[in-house]
């Protein structure tokens, strides 16, 4: 027989509650991202949801009730994410002691196959830079968005965040907050520091029409820009650079790293840009280069 909706309603606002209380903790204690606590929120929400219609409770939960729910036909990929919200939730309030152990101990996560990040040659990100109409001013703020992420390696929440007070033109550099609250500063070149400050002098003024804004980057009236626009945007200068592939924000700050490699950047200085606490994270683009050193030699060499 199935609870009363009554009973149902209070679970559902009990477990919220909790979910919540784990979240406001993540942040205060990581400062993690908005949606990357989102991220965890919607993995949360689904178990305690399945939860819920198993007749299971989220604080009486075994080792069984999670691999039955793992195992529900998800990819590997997905199957390790939730595993990994799971984890952390159930490792909270195990140290709460609000339950009596930790379903989540011993279970492993699936095998994921180490995906190399899709990045761009050089011609393609030279291609993509030259594709705003930069005589106007949309067009100018849209190649100094461009020109700035491949320049620096920013994350797309990073570069949408940006205020005017973060920008230092005269040094070259930018003093950027990423993951955890953790402060870095990271040189622009020169061609990006000219193209910021050809927008900043006569594109951005024209944007603002007299109003004020603390963004860097912004819509007409001094509106920010959404991490999505950007991503649409990227988008549809790609198709006009003809690049015909699926590619993202993330794949310029996947060139950054790559082709500073390729440059013989070292690994450690491409991981202070890029904003990594592990080295083993930005060991991946030394795949990347090397793959494309590979493609290279078979390409020139007689005996390729």
């Amino acid at each position: 027989m199935s609870p009363a909706p009554g009973i149902e309603t209070v679970r559902e606002a009990a477990d919220v509650a909790v979910i919540e209380r784990f979240l406001d903790g993540l942040w205060m204690e990581r400062g993690l991202a908005n949606h990357t606590l989102s991220a965890y929120r919607s993995d949360l929400t689904a178990f305690s949801r399945w939860l819920r219609k198993e007749a299971r409770d989220l604080h009486c939960v075994d080792r069984g009730d999670l691999l039955r729910y793992l195992g529900s036909g998800v990819s590997a990929r997905t199957t390790a994410r939730r595993l990994s919200s799971l984890r952390a939730f159930y490792q909270h309030l195990s140290r709460l002691g609000l339950v009596k152990e930790d379903p989540t101990d011993r279970v492993q996560g699936p095998r994921l196959g180490r995906s190399l990040p899709g990045t761009l040659s050089e011609a393609e990100a030279d291609a993509l830079l030259r594709a705003p109409d930069d005589d106007k001013p949309i067009g100018m703020r849209d190649q100094a968005m461009l020109e700035l992420i491949y320049a620096t390696g920013l994350r797309v929440s990073e570069l949408v965040t940006l205020t005017c007070s973060q920008i230092n033109l005269r040094q070259g550099v930018l003093r950027v907050t990423g993951k955890g609250n953790k402060e870095r500063l990271v040189p622009m070149g020169e061609t990006a520091s000219g193209i910021l400050t050809r927008y900043l002098d006569f594109a951005r003024p024209e944007l603002l029409a007299g109003r004020g804004a603390e963004v860097l980057f912004i819509k007409k009236r001094g509106q920010s820009i959404t991490r999505q626009a950007f991503w649409k945007m990227v988008k549809r200068y790609a198709w006009r650079a003809g690049i015909h592939r699926p590619i993202s924000p993330h794949t310029l700050r996947h060139a950054f790293a790559t082709h500073l490699l390729n440059h013989g950047a070292d690994l450690r200085v491409v991981q202070l840009l890029l904003g990594h606490s592990d080295i083993a994270t930005t060991q991946i683009y030394t795949h990347v280069a090397r793959s494309r050193l590979k493609e290279l030699h078979a390409a020139h060499h007689p005996r390729g």
